[in-house]
């Protein structure tokens, strides 16, 4: 599991997130980054990384 504060960066007086937010389950939820795909541990949505194929 991974640290909350890992998944944000702080800029001057901006908060930044660095993942991706899922676009069905809204801001909050994450996508996780995997070596060919992107996908959202809640709900299942998946991306595929176009170029990252073996």
């Amino acid at each position: 599991m991974s640290k909350k504060w890992e998944l944000y960066e702080i800029k001057g007086n901006k908060l930044i997130r660095k993942n991706r937010s899922c676009p069905k389950c809204g801001d909050g939820v994450f996508l996780a980054r995997h070596g060919d795909r992107l996908s959202c541990g809640r709900c299942g949505y998946t991306e595929f990384i176009k170029g990252s194929r073996k």
